[in-house]
């Protein structure tokens, strides 16, 4: 990979531009229409009604300004219509069907997230730098600032010097190198493994263990604000703040239910009473031992040391038979989970209860297999009242009682035909377990774990009400510690 300057080579010359365009217009057409042509966008969609027409205003952008430039129009995919595959998000399954059917007329395989905003020239004009019969991994690079258990402790040593692509910025890959994953993967089929962090994953099987190519950073793949004097170098921008689709919900249509157990409840219990839980209307804390100064309920389910299926089933059955029916949410969070209802209620604002809505970040199990995604727990499980009555009208139960609760909800769901909906704002892990430059265009709902934190300093500096965002939808940037 070679290094690419910004003021050399990304920047236009305001001088030169109209000369060149002038002088060969004619050229400067034929190449770029050729060249929009060799571009494959596949957007990162989900079916969820909100999701899937996000994806589709892109897709319309797209197309719109390709018809603009009065160019022949370029292919447009979106990820969840590719219904071939279970997987389909984690994109490497993808690889064989990509170099079938684009691997011989195609360039490119550019692929974005549905709130990503691409300068379709410019996007020309960036890619046109790379000689694209060769190999060419190309995104806005990521690293670790120390190793974390959510990309398996990699490059411990140094894991800065590991880049992987920030999928908001769009990342693109050259055909010649969709043909080689193709090939790769028809020899060694993909293992059943877990799916936690895509980004890191793909990137770590395309750079095979030094064999293959790096990531090579693209300034001009940016997740500034499109309305950011930075973003004028930019073919992509990103614009991510919290979703808000009018009102947000009121707080007595979220009813909170609290996983914990006996021992933890002097430790972890007064975390939450000290930071969250005056968001919530309706929060009840679910035990092995009622507790009445807390107060829990016993829902006669055993503590397990494993997975904690049997209970989280029982808490379903209770929200579904002891609460009003005119509720419509149920989030259910680990003891040891930081969230913000403040913030949730806003995303909620976009989703229609009346749908089977599973809601959280998604991570997948065997999906080069044919396995199922599922919602991680620890990040907080967002149910419609809707998805818990399919769920329990179904004959789909916990194959023990310590199975883990999440991973047989993901199946139960799979079953069912119900997709689960991924959002980047729910986080497994604690804010230092993430790259900064992640996080810094995110506006996020929930973090986990209190492992060498402490996280009532946690919950204040990224998740409290007063940390908001400001009004009109622009982020407010807050000095965070290293957290």
């Amino acid at each position: 990979a070679f290094a690419v300057s910004v003021d050399s080579e990304g920047a236009e010359d305001e001088t030169e531009l109209p000369v060149l365009q002038k002088s060969e217009k004619s050229t400067t057409i034929s190449e770029i229409g050729r060249e929009l042509k060799g571009i494959v966008f596949v957007i990162q969609s989900q079916s969820n009604s909100f999701h899937s027409k996000r994806a589709e205003d892109l897709k319309r952008d797209i197309l719109k300004q390709a018809v603009d430039l009065g160019k022949e129009l370029p292919t447009v995919l979106l990820i969840h219509q590719i219904d071939r595959h279970e997987g389909a998000w984690t994109i490497l399954p993808l690889m064989r069907d990509f170099s079938v059917t684009y691997g011989r007329n195609s360039s490119w395989i550019f692929f974005c997230e549905e709130d990503t905003r691409i300068q379709v020239v410019k996007l020309l004009e960036t890619l046109r730098r790379f000689d694209k019969s060769k190999e060419w991994f190309l995104g806005k690079a990521l690293y670790d600032e120390e190793s974390t258990i959510i990309h398996h402790y990699a490059f411990a040593e140094n894991p800065t010097v590991f880049k992987f692509p920030d999928f908001a910025a769009g990342w693109a890959l050259s055909i010649p190198l969709v043909n080689k994953l193709a090939k790769k993967l028809k020899s060694e089929p993909l293992k059943s493994d877990f799916t936690i962090d895509l980004k890191h994953e793909i990137a770590l099987y395309i750079w095979q263990k030094g064999e293959g190519p790096h990531l090579t950073p693209v300034p001009e793949f940016c997740t500034d604000d499109v309305n950011s004097y930075k973003a004028d170098h930019c073919a992509t921008t990103f614009s991510n703040f919290l979703p808000l689709c009018g009102e947000p919900v009121n707080k007595e249509d979220v009813f909170v239910a609290v996983k914990t157990c006996r021992k933890f409840h002097d430790d972890r219990i007064p975390v939450v009473k000290q930071t969250w839980e005056r968001e919530a209307a309706l929060i009840e804390y679910y035990s092995d031992y009622a507790d009445v100064s807390i107060p829990t309920i016993d829902l006669g389910v055993p503590n397990t040391d494993r997975g904690h299926c049997g209970k989280t089933f029982a808490i379903l059955e209770r929200f579904l038979n002891h609460t009003s029916p005119r509720t419509p949410w149920l989030v259910v969070v680990d003891d040891d989970t930081l969230i913000s209802i403040f913030r949730l209620r806003k995303l909620l604002s976009c989703y229609n209860p009346d749908e089977p809505v599973f809601l959280g970040e998604r991570y997948g199990y065997g999906l080069g297999t044919g396995g199922y995604s599922y919602i991680t727990g620890g990040g907080g499980m967002v149910f419609s009242r809707t998805a818990v009555q399919k769920l329990l009208a179904s004959k789909c139960r916990c194959y023990s009682m310590d199975a883990p609760d999440d991973m047989v909800l993901g199946m139960c769901f799979s079953g069912l035909g119900i997709p689960i909906t991924h959002s980047p704002l729910f986080h497994q892990a604690r804010p230092m377990d993430y790259p900064k430059d992640y996080l810094s265009h995110q506006i996020p709902v929930s973090f986990h774990k209190h492992w060498n934190i402490d996280p009532v300093k946690v919950y204040f500096t990224w998740l409290a009400p007063n940390t908001e965002e400001s009004h009109n939808g622009k982020k407010v940037v807050y000095n965070r510690e290293d957290l």
